[in-house]
């Protein structure tokens, strides 16, 4: 198996927040990455690719992502979950 993996997501290419570092940016690409440095054990974790405005790119975890507050939202993301 291949040290990384290229996963579908629903906000490629859309404006995104990191909720763990609070910066925005584009997401460019989801990828399900072999992150052990062992030849032994794998671990593999799913890193979203963020473009920030200047240019560079940051990872943080695919379930760190959410839409930037300046898109739209859908019926979906609004419901509030105690109201079900």
């Amino acid at each position: 198996m291949s040290e990384y993996e290229y996963v579908p997501h629903r906000l490629l290419r859309r404006r995104v927040r990191d909720i763990a570092s609070g910066v925005e940016g584009v997401l460019m690409a989801v990828i399900n990455e072999n992150v052990s440095d062992s030849a032994v054990y794998e671990r593999w974790v799913e890193l979203a690719y963020i473009r920030n405005a200047s240019g560079r790119e940051f990872t943080t975890a695919a379930s760190n992502v959410e839409p930037a507050r300046d898109q739209p939202r859908t019926a979906a993301s609004r419901r509030d979950p105690r109201s079900a």
